[in-house]
């Protein structure tokens, strides 16, 4: 442990205890803490389709933000109308530099004390840090929970079959046992990732860069609201919005599964001989086999057939390239 800021720093996440069910086997990366699978990561998938089972995601950060200005304040720093934020009602929010590039991304409800947020792994230290930065005189309390709480998306039914929704659950991590045994069963990160990459949702850090914009990954309206006031990096999303084309956009790649691999997160994706973006997350999901998210340039005729770190793949529009909307696919 450490101290940053004023803020309580935990070192790295620590390895959920799930990976002692049965048949559970390790990620890697930055998913390493949780489980890949628990032996069948296409059965798993089946199963989050039919509405059935959970996703352990207890190597999340979490932060929680105390304090009867709470809202406002995050309201003023961040991409989201927070202000007058309802109990209960889940939401997300960007955090973006002064020239409009995404530094933080979370995902968060307020219960009407506090409001707390999920991050990626490794997440949640810098984003307290910079919020505990920014209080001024403000009266908030700014935490870092990581090491306390642990976080689960579970499948939720929805009026249309052909999309899967999901909720995030928080809780105390000494609950994960107890959780597992209710949720069950257990789906694996790869299960979790494919209909993921499938939906065409970006994750933060895996399928952005630092140059990355809302508008190119299909970030607005999830995560950024357009009538809200001044926030640092808005004239930039708004430009970019108002004038439309933004300079890359997110794609979901069909990948030939010819060669059993998956291309390498950041490996350059090519058309022809020129590179004209780069590959995100990737896996292989139960109906379309492999499949993968890259950032491309805007320019790219979305019929063009690209090289992907030496696969052959094909595009499908996550982002439309004129209006950077996000364009839903149906999973």
């Amino acid at each position: 442990m450490r101290d940053d800021g004023g803020v309580t720093v935990p070192s790295t996440p620590t390895p959920s205890p799930l990976l002692s069910l049965p048949g559970a086997v390790g990620g890697d990366g930055v998913d390493a803490p949780v489980a890949a699978h628990y032996g069948s990561f296409n059965g798993e998938q089946r199963a989050l389709v039919a509405g059935e089972g959970f996703v352990d995601l207890s190597h999340r950060g979490v932060i929680r933000v105390s304090g009867p200005d709470r809202l406002a304040w995050l309201h003023s720093l961040t991409t989201q109308h927070l202000e007058h934020l309802q109990p209960g009602v889940p939401t997300a929010a960007l955090v973006l530099s002064p020239n409009g590039h995404v530094e933080h991304a979370m995902y968060a409800v307020d219960d009407g004390e506090a409001f707390t947020a999920h991050v990626e792994p490794g997440g949640a230290a810098p984003l307290a840090a910079w919020l505990d930065r920014m209080r001024f005189m403000m009266r908030v309390e700014v935490q870092d929970l990581s090491e306390e709480l642990a976080v689960a998306w579970r499948p939720v039914a929805n009026t249309d079959s052909t999309l899967l929704d999901g909720k995030y659950d928080v809780f105390p991590r000494s609950e994960l046992d107890a959780y597992a045994q209710a949720a069950g069963p257990a789906a694996g990160m790869w299960a979790y990732e494919a209909l993921r990459i499938a939906r065409g949702e970006p994750r933060f850090g895996q399928d952005t860069d630092h140059r990355t914009i809302p508008n190119e990954v299909g970030w607005i309206p999830s995560a950024v609201h357009l009538d809200k006031g001044c926030y640092r990096g808005q004239e930039t999303v708004a430009r970019v919005h108002t004038l439309g084309r933004p300079p890359r956009r997110l794609t979901l790649l069909h990948l030939d599964g010819s060669d059993n691999r998956l291309p390498t997160r950041g490996a350059p994706v090519l058309n022809g001989e020129r590179e004209v973006g780069f590959v995100g997350s990737s896996a292989r999901h139960h109906e379309y086999g492999p499949i993968a998210l890259a950032l491309l340039k805007r320019n790219v005729p979305v019929d063009a057939e690209l090289d992907a770190d030496g696969l052959p793949a094909t595009q499908e529009i996550v982002v439309d390239p004129e209006v950077g909307l996000h364009v839903r696919p149906l999973r």
